[in-house]
């Protein structure tokens, strides 16, 4: 697999998007909101700033998620028995999730209070 070309190799990429979308409700969710996100931003005229720090934020979450995903899958792969070990490792996972999510909301309420007061 290795020195494929960068077309084959962003192929791969593109695949593992496709299969977020198709099978990880989470994902699917967290896409929702930030193209509802992004609608707030165009309606109510934000500054080139917040935009580059809410596509750095949804990046961080989307990013975050595909992680966790493809974790959740390889060890369901290789060891589908329940594990405490292995429970520790997907809740970390899930964890970094929630911290990237919760800190978007905090730098979308930042940017709310800006607009507005």
């Amino acid at each position: 697999m290795k020195n494929q070309s960068f077309f084959t190799r962003f192929g791969f990429a593109a695949n593992g998007i496709k299969t977020a979308v198709k099978n990880e409700a989470s994902f699917r969710t967290q896409l929702i909101i930030a193209i509802l996100v992004l609608l707030v931003l165009g309606i109510l005229g934000a500054k080139p700033l917040w935009w580059a720090l809410v596509m750095l934020c949804i990046a961080a979450v989307l990013t975050a998620e595909m992680f966790n995903t493809a974790l959740e899958q390889l060890i369901d792969h290789l060891h589908p028995e329940r594990h405490t070990a292995i429970g520790i490792v997907k809740d970390c996972a899930a964890g970094a999730v929630l911290i990237s999510s919760l800190s978007s909301v905090v730098i979308f309420a930042f940017f709310l209070v800006d607009r507005f007061l």
